[in-house]
């Protein structure tokens, strides 16, 4: 079904405005995206939010089998996605992330890479080791980056696996932060992602009861791996142009920041959510706008694409 532009626009600026409100600190850094570039990542984000409601569902009645449900009609806008067809015009999400899928190659395989993850929180999964929690970082935020990597790079064709692996480690990174800045919250849902083997490690299998100084220990030791994660993941900046690097060191720098916070003062995500300013997430986004030009400045443009790969406009 071929969709009038004027609703494509529509449904694009209802994503923006969806992203706005709901992701604010993703939002400071795609407002930092040409036209084209930041229409597309905010219809992944409004349907990476979409999806993640589902999972964050606490409304009486909305019981396991109902989310589970909800995830399976997520899969069939997927599903229509990948036939590059809108089965409903009506619903923004699907009629901008199929025109973005069309302009920038999006990864589908992503998009139900986010589905298994936001299923394993529906079935209430709890993590032994720290390499399946991995798996749930990659499926719920590295596909996040996998889907936003090809519209950084324009479109025009597949982007290279090691661009892939970078986007990812980001994507873990950060959910590895929003687990720690979250751990009171999850809590007080029923709901605990740190590595059953680390809690154990620091003598906090029950975590609530666990000495203060035992439990600073393990926070400072989850959130050095985090920091580790990002290490790696950020040279994926070195292969974008300025405003896309600037986008990514935006949005994952509002992340380190509240990393550092954490690494100061690690009890305080045990009593309170800790969180940036509006004014600090600001500056965060033009500081990182200024590194990221000054360091395009000194090297030559390398868009990541596999060979055969063409560039394209933004």
């Amino acid at each position: 079904m071929n969709v009038a532009a004027i609703e494509v626009e529509r449904a694009y600026r209802a994503c923006e405005h969806a992203t706005r409100e709901a992701a604010a600190n993703f939002y400071y850094g795609i407002r930092l995206l040409p036209r084209p570039k930041r229409q597309a990542i905010s219809a992944v984000y409004a349907f990476a939010r979409r999806v993640d409601d589902v999972g964050d569902e606490l409304a009486p009645g909305a019981d396991q089998a109902e989310r589970l449900a909800r995830l399976a009609r997520e899969r069939e806008l997927v599903a229509a996605v990948e036939r590059d067809q809108v089965d409903d015009v009506d619903d923004a999400v699907a009629v901008a992330l199929v025109h973005a899928r069309r302009s920038f190659e999006l990864p589908v395989d992503a998009m139900s890479m986010l589905i298994d993850g936001v299923e394993l929180d529906v079935r209430g999964t709890r993590y032994d080791t720290f390499d399946e929690l991995v798996v749930y970082c990659r499926d719920v935020a590295g596909s996040i980056g996998r889907l936003c990597l090809p519209i950084f790079c324009g479109g025009g064709g597949p982007v290279a696996a090691t661009a892939d692996a970078l986007a990812d480690d980001l994507g873990v990174a950060m959910q590895l932060t929003n687990i720690l800045r979250d751990v009171r919250e999850d809590r007080e849902r029923g709901r605990l992602y740190l590595p059953g083997e680390d809690l154990e490690q620091f003598g906090c299998s029950e975590l609530e009861q666990a000495p203060p100084e035992r439990a600073a220990e393990l926070i400072r030791f989850e959130a050095a791996r985090a920091q580790q994660w990002f290490a790696r993941g950020l040279r994926l900046t070195e292969q974008l142009d300025a405003r896309s690097s600037s986008c990514v060191l935006a949005m994952t720098g509002i992340y380190r920041d509240i990393l550092e916070r954490i690494l100061r003062d690690p009890l305080e995500v045990m009593h309170r959510r800790i969180h940036l300013s509006v004014w600090e997430k600001a500056w965060v986004a033009a500081r990182c706008l200024a590194s990221a030009e000054a360091a395009a400045a000194v090297r030559p443009l390398g868009l990541v694409r596999s060979a055969g790969g063409a560039g394209g406009a933004g």
